[in-house]
């Protein structure tokens, strides 16, 4: 049963959805503790025109409310602080990744449970909506999709 939702999660990690220019690539997200409210995802976002463009909300099913957030330091602590928008420059790619820009889902419903996945929409100021499945990762899944494992 690991298995098979190991392989779940790596083959919707590895799917890349497009609309008009933008590529949004290995979206994902970490299992959520029983109890625990919030819950974040994390993607690549590419932008393949010319022009820059904004990712400037998204929404899912799994939470009352979904935003954009960053991380900054301030005084010393690290902080998560919601933002407007989240600018992707022309012919690059803008990195959602833990310790920095992210997706944050507060008030889950359940908790995110690895080897499941759930729909994610973004809405882009030029690109429009493009919506996306996010596979739900353990810690080990997460850990080895950031580069950090074997």
């Amino acid at each position: 049963m690991k298995y098979s939702k190991l392989c779940f999660a790596l083959f919707f990690a590895s799917v890349a959805v497009q609309a008009q220019d933008i590529l949004v690539e290995e979206p994902w997200a970490r299992e959520s503790p029983p109890g625990v409210q919030n819950g974040a995802a994390y993607m690549s976002l590419v932008n393949q025109s010319s022009d820059t463009d904004r990712l400037v909300s998204a929404s899912a099913p799994v939470s009352e409310t979904v935003e954009l957030h960053t991380h900054l330091m301030e005084e010393g602590v690290m902080k998560m602080r919601q933002v407007k928008a989240i600018e992707v420059a022309p012919s690059s790619a803008t990195v959602l990744q833990p310790g920095g820009l992210h997706v944050m889902f507060i008030g889950l419903g359940e908790p995110l449970v690895a080897g499941e996945s759930f729909p994610l929409t973004l809405n882009f100021e030029n690109a429009g909506e493009i919506t996306v499945e996010v596979p739900v990762m353990n810690p080990e899944q997460a850990m080895k999709h950031q580069g950090h494992g074997n």
